[in-house]
């Protein structure tokens, strides 16, 4: 007797698909999620002080006591790098939030009312898009202050404009959707409409953008820092770690471990924007 195989339904064989994640994905998840615990209980990773050094032990390369090496003060680069992850993740969250409220809210309106709504707030984008990003966050913190909370809004206001398009677009494609005229024809006010099945099949789009920002933003805020524009020291953001080891170039472990750190969360965390982006 033959055995026949049957093919899994299809709703079967899609969830098993979307269940399947690559190795370098789940090495991302692995980077961000210590990253994040960096910066919510700092103390379970080191008994070292991020501020208090000891002299004799000032610019020791890597070795099983100092992982990262020490500083020109006998710190624990290694300390000071999980004592700033706190900043520098609560600060790209910060921007991550502004960029999403102030630019969804934005390309909601512009994207359902449409008419002379549309044409301001689309022209407000246009000018937000006009200037460098980087350039209008400088300009930005240097108007409100050089702090590292400043450096987060500065990033935040940068980036209205993407969500801001991003949203319109999609709200302009969910609009024309049947579900949403069978609503309208069925005698939905339109805030029902805009609330219950407009804003929530748009912003499935926002999420894989959103995480991608969240990158995005650790590295523009260390841009910042590193420029003078956050905490002064002894803070320990990883742009200001990096800026104080660039004058101390005998000592290159100074540069490379934040720099290192730095770049393998931005890097994971624009993996993890990809795979949700075709998961989606």
């Amino acid at each position: 007797m033959t055995l026949t195989a049957f093919p899994s339904p299809p709703g079967v064989a899609a969830s098993k698909t979307s269940l399947r994640m690559p190795a370098t994905v789940l090495l991302s998840f692995v980077i961000v999620a210590l990253v994040i615990t960096w910066s919510l209980a700092p103390a379970l990773f080191t008994s070292l002080s991020p501020v208090n050094g000891v002299p004799a032990d000032k610019l020791l390369g890597p070795s099983l006591s100092h992982w990262f090496g020490t500083d020109h003060l006998g710190r624990d680069v290694y300390t000071r790098i999980v004592y700033g992850t706190a900043s520098s993740v609560s600060s790209a969250l910060i921007a991550v939030v502004i960029g999403v409220v102030a630019g969804g809210i934005i390309g909601l309106l512009a994207g359902f009312f449409g008419g002379w709504v549309d044409t301001v707030l689309a022209r407000l984008v246009d000018v937000l898009l006009a200037i460098p990003k980087f350039l209008l966050a400088v300009i930005v913190v240097t108007a409100i202050g050089f702090d590292t909370i400043n450096a987060a809004i500065a990033t935040g206001v940068s980036a209205v404009a993407v969500f801001a398009r991003v949203m319109r677009s999609e709200v302009i494609k969910t609009r024309r959707a049947t579900f949403v005229e069978a609503s309208f024809l069925l005698g939905g006010s339109r805030a029902h409409i805009l609330w219950r099945h407009v804003l929530p099949n748009a912003s499935r789009s926002v999420l894989p953008l959103a995480v991608l920002h969240f990158g995005d933003s650790i590295l523009v805020i260390a841009s910042l820092a590193f420029l003078g524009y956050g905490d002064p020291p002894p803070a320990s953001d990883w742009g200001l770690l990096i800026s104080i080891g660039k004058d101390y170039l005998k000592w290159p472990w100074l540069v490379y471990a934040p720099a290192f750190v730095t770049i393998a969360t931005v890097l994971s965390v624009n993996r993890i924007s990809r795979w949700l982006r075709k998961t989606d």
